[in-house]
């Protein structure tokens, strides 16, 4: 972000999550620090299934549309797993775990994860 989107993303923060608003913007810090920037790649971000439509192998149809075209311009990938139950997931379509870190206050371990060009 820029300085001015990052003063924006603070004033907002403070204006609607008052006391929660310094952890929201130390995750928003460590999600930026732990995203890598050494070379090109695909974000994968936000990447959710309704609840009442998982397990019916949506989300990984979704993935495996996105890798498709990823695959195509010949880059990287990464994404970040906040839920230990898919990192066997993004495993099998060749993802690898590249670092981790938890929420402020002790929340969840997201791990980041990198799958290399193909």
């Amino acid at each position: 972000m820029t300085p001015g989107q990052e003063q924006r993303l603070a004033d907002l923060a403070a204006g609607r999550l008052g006391p929660a608003a310094g952890d929201c913007l130390e995750l928003v810090s460590r999600f930026e620090a732990a995203h890598p920037s050494a070379e090109p790649h695909y974000y994968l971000t936000l990447l959710g299934t309704h609840p009442d439509h998982r397990g019916k192998g949506i989300g990984m149809r979704l993935l495996a549309h996105n890798l498709d075209l990823v695959d195509a311009a010949h880059l990287p990938a990464y994404l970040e797993s906040t839920n230990p139950a898919n990192n066997r997931r993004y495993a099998s379509v060749g993802f690898e775990p590249h670092g981790e870190f938890c929420y402020p206050g002790g929340g969840p371990v997201v791990t980041t994860m990198w799958r290399p060009a193909r």
